[in-house]
Parts: C-alpha cells; structure tokens; sequence
C-alpha cells in the first residue's frame, strides 16, 4: 500500500504545476527569433523586455535572436531552430509555407484591434522625380526582398505605374529599412520605400524631418508583423506560448519604444493566418515567386 501511494504522489507531482519546466522545448530555452526591420541595437533592448515578459508567463527562458536578414529568420525556423519567431507579413507568408510558421499575436493599435501600417514611395526634392511613373530608368532603393514595405508593396506601386519593378529602375537592395532610409537621406539613390515604422524610429533619434522627401506614393494600411510559433512543436508548448503570446503586457516598454514596434496598446492581441491574405494576393498579382525570395 506505501509504494502505491507513493506511485499516486508521483504520478500527481509529474502532473502539477511545479513540473511545468518540462513543457519547455529541448534544451530549455524558447529561442525567440525577429527579422531585422531596424538596427540590432535598437531592437534588441525592446525584445529582451518582451522575453523577460514572455519567460515569466510560460516558465522557461526566452532567448531574443535578431537575425542577420529576413531569410535567415525563416531558415532558423525551418531548421528548427526557433520556436518563436516574428516575421514580416510577406516573410511570414513564405514562412507559413515553407517553415510551418503559425501567426498567433501581434500588436495592437489604441482599440485593442491589430496595428497597420503603410508602405510608401518617395523621393528628395531636386532629385527631378516628380511623378510615381518619373522614377522610370532611376536609381531605387529596396530594404530587402522579402520585406513587405520595403519589397512587396513599392512593386506593386510601380507595376501599377507601367514600370518594371527590377528591370525599370535601377534597383537596390539596401539590407534593410534603416539602410534604405539613409540612402534616401544621403542622396545616394533617386527614390526608394519608406514605411511609416521607420519614419517613427527616425523620429525618435531626432533624424526626421518631412521636408527631406517628396512622396510620390502611399499604400492602404498593412497589418503588422504577426508573431509566430513553430508548428512542430510539442502541442503542449505551442498551446502555452500561443495562449501566452495572445495577452502578453508591453507595459514594461517605454511609450518610445511601444512606438517602435507599433503598438498604441499595451499588450499583444490575437491574429490569424488569414490577416494575411492580402499579401497573399499581391504576391499572387506580382508572379512573384516565393521560392526564390528563399
């Protein structure tokens, strides 16, 4: 009768919360991966506040990797080495059908509804540009191909306009948003993709000023970055990080740094894959091929 019930106590240990470290994924650490929309420095003060957050609602260590490019963040997940990754709405898209990326959260704007934001085209006054159509045979600076803002959307804009997106431009591909912005800044390209995101985080440094650009075209509201779990994962752990993620507090961000990341509301809120079909269709209208963006 003492081993039995000692086997019961067991048994009812194993299943308790004390022993919730055991949904943790091999290793022990949930590996928390961002695509680098702005600099390493300015991200990775925020997101390590978001791990922080994120540790103490699931109960294992969260370890932020902002990654080198877009697509490194989607091969780390395919590879199995991020549980947690936050993609870009078109790094997602690839990443949902190459990675099993699965959106379950982002930010939200002052409603508590999911946060937008806007793609544009722009050039600097004197540049001679004057028309979206007048970028035609000039230099162009893109972030990175599997940027959305940066890639997807000013495409489009240009397509629209009768030009080729690679073959109509002189294109470049700066790295990323941050570089796009200073090539633009610099003169060192014609036009180029600004986002309403890398507008506020140059406003922050004190490094803005509207007078420098000449819009020439503006996208309807995006929805942001979904964060997402890896498919793959114990359902156990996807079921606690999904439920965590979902009702995750910003609070312990800066008003600055809730800015940056595109919340006016100080938490997570609930996405789906669905969000994301408008992507979805441009892709579609684009011909793009998603496999070589890979």
């Amino acid at each position: 009768m003492k081993h039995s019930v000692l086997a019961v106590l067991g048994l009812a240990l194993a299943a308790s919360p004390a022993c919730a470290a055991t949904i943790c994924p091999p290793g022990g650490t949930v590996r928390f991966g961002v695509e680098p929309y702005e600099s390493t420095a300015l991200l990775m003060p925020i997101y390590q506040k978001i791990a922080s957050d994120l540790s103490a609602k699931i109960g294992c260590p969260v370890k932020i990797n902002i990654t080198t490019s877009y697509n490194a963040e989607i091969e780390a997940m395919r590879a199995g080495k991020l549980e947690v990754g936050e993609f870009g709405p078109l790094g997602y898209v690839l990443a949902h059908k190459v990675a099993d990326a699965q959106a379950v959260a982002t930010v939200a704007d002052a409603d508590g509804k999911p946060s937008t934001y806007t793609a544009s085209v722009v050039t600097w006054p004197g540049s001679g540009i004057t028309s979206l159509a007048g970028v035609k045979g000039h230099s162009f600076a893109y972030s990175d191909p599997a940027s959305t803002s940066g890639h997807l959307f000013p495409a489009f804009a240009l397509k629209s306009a009768g030009i080729d997106p690679e073959k109509g431009v002189k294109a470049l591909y700066a790295g990323s948003h941050t570089a796009s912005y200073e090539t633009l800044v610099h003169h060192k390209v014609d036009a180029g993709e600004l986002n309403s995101q890398t507008i506020q985080a140059a406003e922050l440094k004190h490094d803005y000023d509207p007078k420098n650009f000449v819009v020439l075209w503006q996208s309807k509201p995006i929805p942001l970055d979904p964060i997402t779990v890896y498919g793959k994962l114990n359902p156990a752990l996807k079921e606690k990080l999904t439920v965590a993620l979902q009702s995750l507090s910003l609070a312990n961000l800066t008003p600055a740094e809730q800015k940056v990341i595109g919340s006016q509301s100080a938490t997570l809120v609930p996405t789906t894959d669905a969000a994301y079909d408008q992507v979805r269709s441009l892709v579609h209208v684009l011909n793009i091929d998603l496999s070589k963006l890979n």
